[in-house]
């Protein structure tokens, strides 16, 4: 079987034996990985959400403080809205509709200007906009809100003025022309005073490992499987070669069997 291995045929069929195995590995790692993220983010969520909120500048002023690793985390903030910089996230799901995220600056009791998502609100008649945008409070307000990342910039993707693609807070630095926060925003839980017309809350995600354990398997078995089929396959023919089994039949075409029937037919 070893010489057989060494012939150029077989180690052509190894070659590719090889290449497809490490591909389906490949991508079998690839799916444990997703998996791995997501229930890291699980694990994230469940962590923090029902956590009691704590001050913001002793969570935000911490050494090592990490959006990512804080997100979800409850804090309770004091400031001032300036809501003349009011701006619409646009394209954002609530429940099977999708309407606009209202983004509002929040200048800070510390002068730190944080960026407020303070939720959901329906389209409109016109389908780029809402009909009623509800304002913020004006004045002093204290409001208990959740850590989030800020989200990539969507290339390639537009929005009408007053609005952005995604809450991109180095694209909405831009837009108000003041320095603000541009790692993490905060998402609205409650503020005091209440507001008489509010945005819907956004609401706490349901979150899934989804289907990666399974695709890991199915990657790493046929994987396991081509190994499997190029050694029996070499086995198989080795011991043909040997005399151990018989050589396989071919079969015969229509061809062959016409022209056997009429060599017969002459005898």
């Amino acid at each position: 079987m070893i010489r057989l291995l060494f012939t150029r045929r077989w180690i052509g069929y190894l070659a590719l034996t090889i290449v497809f195995a490490l591909v389906s590995s490949f991508f079998g790692l690839w799916q444990w990985d997703r998996r791995g993220q997501a229930v890291a983010a699980i694990d994230v969520l469940e962590s923090h959400w029902d956590k009691e909120p704590a001050e913001f500048m002793s969570v935000v002023t911490t050494g090592g403080f990490s959006p990512a690793r804080e997100q979800w985390t409850p804090v309770v903030v004091n400031g001032e809205y300036l809501p003349g910089d009011l701006i619409l996230a646009r394209t954002r799901p609530r429940g099977g509709q999708v309407g606009f995220e209202v983004l509002v600056p929040l200048r800070t009791d510390s002068g730190l200007i944080v960026v407020v998502n303070r939720g959901w609100i329906p389209t409109g008649e016109a389908s780029d906009f809402p009909d009623v945008v509800p304002g913020a409070p004006i004045g002093e307000v204290s409001l208990v809100a959740r850590i989030k990342p800020g989200e990539p910039t969507l290339p390639g993707r537009g929005a009408p003025e007053g609005q952005l693609p995604s809450i991109d807070l180095e694209a909405m630095k831009g837009v108000v022309g003041y320095d603000l926060e541009t790692t993490y925003f905060l998402l609205l839980d409650s503020e005091t005073p209440e507001s008489a017309v509010a945005p819907l809350p956004v609401l706490r995600p349901v979150l899934d490992e989804g289907p990666h354990l399974s695709y890991t398997l199915q990657w790493f078995v046929f994987a396991l499987l081509a190994l499997t089929a190029f050694f029996a396959l070499l086995r198989g023919e080795a011991r043909r070669e040997a005399g151990i089994e018989p050589p396989e039949r071919t079969k015969k075409s229509d061809a062959d069997e016409e022209d056997a029937l009429l060599d017969r037919a002459r005898i």
